[in-house]
This record gives structure tokens, sequence and C-alpha cells, in this order.
């Protein structure tokens, strides 16, 4: 049997359930992948954080990888001879609707689509209450979640599979240069995890909030783009390791909520709050702009959303400081500042992205009230003691001695000169 296996987002070999099992069916496996239409849409840095990906992937091959950027029914045409395509199974709202759209013009070329497995260590979907309805506060989900379990990592023997050589691999041309220089694919997410173990895992839970320190994992890049699966970073985890397996728990939850609730992509979980006032953006628009450029005037803030700009990735303590600061204290709809992540980060999750959004706006699962504001100024005092982070994105500021402290970043004329714990 003639298989083509597509690669979605799941860009690896191993772990990877459907690629197994398409590999055990198959007398001859194609490998092919399909340019996302929205491609244009997104920033130059995250086009080549993609092309990366793929080209990594290709490289991991022994025939290389089919890549195609015609759209979805030029793509179909071109299997002709093909028996079966065999993919990892989507559970997001655009994923789901490509999905159902390829299985329609598949089966009008007499071509079957077979999905398999999940991009998650639990499905989403699995997870219920006793009554069987789903959970929509983390905690319960998470010691659900837990006492469920996952698979073993699936193991595959790449050079006994019969991979037919790709006729062509037309990569995407990114609309601009990279920025910086981009590293990925799957080889290079299990060296970073093997670092993580080594560096900074056994401290997670201390330092995982301090964007000044290199304190997480920097796995969000392979976990999106699939070059590494949550099981096979979860294998490894002990019993010390509590902080960082909930971490990963929080994006199964969001996963889970987003595949039950498809309009929440870009809709309100709780639609109560879509009847609260904001600011227009075409009115003040000169305010929005300043967020996007990191020109607000607040350090923490302009920091983050630097560093976004620049590499394509802001650490998760700095996306809650800079979401709470477009929504609460600028009054803008998270939509605004949900997209604008989409179309820069690299390691864009649709679930994670846009339940992390409502989750500081307060409007959604298991949110915070939606009074609560997170204080630029003392978060940055908190999280960034020594203005180390401020001073790496913001060069207005460098000329800041880090023993200055708070004070001399923005911080209230009532706070003390110099924080306890601060390194001076």
């Amino acid at each position: 049997m003639k298989i083509a296996f597509l690669f979605g987002r799941d860009l690896r070999l191993q772990d990877n359930q459907a690629l197994s099992y398409a590999a055990s069916i198959a007398t001859e496996l194609l490998p092919l992948y399909v340019v996302p239409e929205d491609f244009d849409e997104l920033s130059p840095i995250r086009q080549h954080s993609l092309v990366e990906s793929l080209a990594s992937l290709s490289d991991s091959l022994p025939m290389g990888l089919e890549i195609t950027s015609e759209k979805l029914p030029e793509a179909v045409k071109g299997l002709s001879g093909i028996d079966k395509v065999v993919a990892t199974r989507a559970f997001d709202t655009t994923g789901m609707l490509f999905q159902a759209a390829l299985a329609e013009q598949l089966y009008d070329q007499g071509i079957a689509l077979e999905l398999v497995g999940s991009n998650y260590a639990v499905s989403p979907g699995t997870i219920v209450k006793d009554d069987l309805t789903p959970l929509k506060v983390y905690t319960p989900f998470y010691k659900r979640w837990l006492a469920h379990g996952w698979d073993e990592p699936y193991k595959l023997d790449v050079e006994s599979v019969n991979w037919v050589r790709p006729t062509k691999t037309q990569y995407p041309k990114p609309s601009g240069p990279a920025p910086i220089t981009i590293r990925a694919g799957e080889a290079f997410a299990l060296r970073t995890f093997r670092r993580f173990q080594k560096r900074a895992l056994a401290d997670y839970s201390e330092n995982r909030n301090r964007p000044d320190l290199s304190g997480t994992s920097h796995l969000s890049h392979a976990l999106a783009h699939g070059e590494i699966h949550p099981r096979t970073l979860l294998a490894e985890l002990g019993e010390g390791h509590e902080v960082f397996r909930k971490e990963i728990a929080w994006r199964e939850f969001y996963a889970d909520v987003l595949y039950r609730n498809p309009h929440t992509l870009y809709d309100y979980f709780e639609p109560r709050f879509q009847k609260m006032r904001y600011a227009d953006p075409a009115v003040d628009s000169a305010a929005l702009e300043a967020w996007k450029a990191g020109k607000t005037g607040y350090p923490i803030v302009d920091a983050a959303m630097r560093q976004l700009n620049q590499t394509g990735w802001m650490h998760n303590r700095s996306r809650m400081i800079v979401a709470s600061f477009l929504v609460k204290d600028l009054h803008f709809e998270w939509q605004l500042g949900a997209r604008y992540f989409e179309k820069k980060l690299t390691d864009f999750d649709p679930a994670s992205n846009s339940h992390g959004w409502q989750w500081t706006a307060g409007c959604g699962t298991d949110a915070s009230p939606y009074y609560r504001v997170f204080n630029p100024v003392l978060q940055g005092v908190k999280f960034d003691p020594n203005g180390d982070y401020v001073r790496k994105f913001v060069p207005e500021l460098r000329h800041i001695d880090r023993c200055q402290g708070p004070r001399a970043l923005g911080a209230n004329r009532w706070l003390p000169a110099r924080l306890p714990g601060a390194d001076c």
C-alpha cells in the first residue's frame, strides 16, 4: 500500500504515533508537507522558523521531504497513485477545519484520510468529570490528567521504511531576512531538553518566573512545531519535577478547552465580557502602536515587547505582564494582542495563545477576576530586580547601573533603592 504521511504540527520522526503507524502498514511511504495558506501573513522571523524546521526534517529523512506551497485542491490532485493519507489528528480550530476540507477533497479523488494520535500526552476531549462533562478549572483537570497517564514514547526504525523520493521540494520564501540566527528541528529540540535537564530543571520552580534568568526550558518552539512530543519530556521527569510537569499540563488543559469550544480561538469563553467597553484601535491607534513597538515608557513592558519583535519569543511572565497592560491599562480587547502574538511568536500555539490571553483578561476558563491587574512597575521590581532584562532589550536604559535599584528603572519613589535579593 502506497501511503502519504502528511506532516503538520508534528515535524519529527521519533515519538510520532501517526508516522509509526503509517510506516507499519505502508509498502511505500511518501513524507509530505503542505505549506499553510497564511504563510505570507506571518512575520519574517516566524516564516524563517518554519522553514528551518522543515529543512531539518527533510535532512533527517533518507529521501528528503516533499513540500508543496500549492493550495489544497492542487496539492490533493498531485497525490495520484496514493492509496491513503495518514496524519496526526488536529484538535485546534484551524487544524480541524483544514483536515475536514482535506478529507472531503481526498474522498473525491478516491483516497482515504486516516487520522491517528495527537500532539498531546493525553488527547483533548479525553479528560472528563464523573458525569462525563468537561472540566473548566485547571487543578481538577491536572489531577485527572495525571491519573489518566500516557503512552511510552513511540520509536521508529527510520532506515527500515521504504521511503518514496519526493518529486518536488518547494520551500516557502520568507518575506524578509531573519533578524537572528534560527536553530530548529528534532535533533536540536532533544539537545535543548538535555541542556535544560542539566542547567535549570532542578531550579525550575524557583527561577521560571524570572525573565532576567535562563530558568525555563526554551522548548516552546519545539513543542509548537512538534519537533518534540510531550511524552518524550514526561518520560524523563521524576518526583521532584512536578512544577514543570504542571506547565506541560497547562498546555494540554488549554488544548482541551479550545477543542471543546472551537469558537474561543478569537471569541470570548465568557461572552458577558464582550459587552464591556473597550478602547477603539482606530481612535487610540497611537497607544496600540506604542505597545506593539515597546515604547510605552514602562520598562518591563517595553523590554518584553522588544524581545518579541527582535527574537520571535517572549518569556511567559513577560507575556502575562504585557497582556495585562494592553487589556487592563490601555483597555483594548484581548484579541488585538492575541493576533499580534500569532503573527510574531515562533512558538505560537493557538490554544495556549488564545486562552492565555483570556486568562489574563479575566474572561476565560479558570480565569483570575477581570479586575485583577498586573502592576507593570511592581512586576518589574519583583521579577527583574537588577534590571538586567530591561537593560538587555531597552538600550535607552543601559546607562543605569544595575545596583542603582528598581527606583532608577521606573519604580515608585516609595520603594527601596535596592530590593532584597538584588545581586549587588
